[in-house]
């Protein structure tokens, strides 16, 4: 259990949330800065509040039947402390109200490389955290 550094609510890390490392919280989505260079490594000593600012999707994958699948949904944070980048899973508690509202923040957003979704990537984007068709 965790307290996050944004809005103060207690988190819990373990149980049935789709993800191993978690440093995100689920309702506001902000996360602290713990990793440096791989998922779950938490050798950042920089500890500042990673703002979500926009929302990816993983690398898509051809399945055996050659259909392309896209990956799933990706947080993009920003690091208030020491700008740096970087993405986590969501989990599948996070709150779908905070992912839309940072999709409507963020679309099409410019950051570092990372292609952030746009207007045609929101059936998907529902499809994922919704369950939509």
């Amino acid at each position: 259990m965790f307290t996050c550094i944004n809005c103060k609510r207690d988190v819990k890390e373990e149980g049935d949330i789709g993800t191993k490392n978690r440093n995100h919280c689920p309702f506001c989505l902000h996360s602290k800065h713990l990793d440096l260079n791989t998922p779950g490594d938490r050798n950042s000593s920089c500890g500042g509040d990673m703002k979500p600012v926009g929302l990816t999707f993983k690398k898509g994958r051809v399945d055996k039947y050659n259909k392309f699948v896209q990956g799933e949904v990706m947080i993009v944070h920003k690091c208030a402390k020491c700008n740096k980048i970087g993405t986590n899973r969501i989990a599948a508690d996070d709150d779908s109200d905070a992912l839309l509202k940072v999709f409507e923040f963020s679309k099409n957003l410019k950051i570092k490389g990372i292609k952030t979704l746009s207007k045609e990537d929101e059936r998907e984007l529902k499809r994922q955290i919704l369950g939509q068709e």
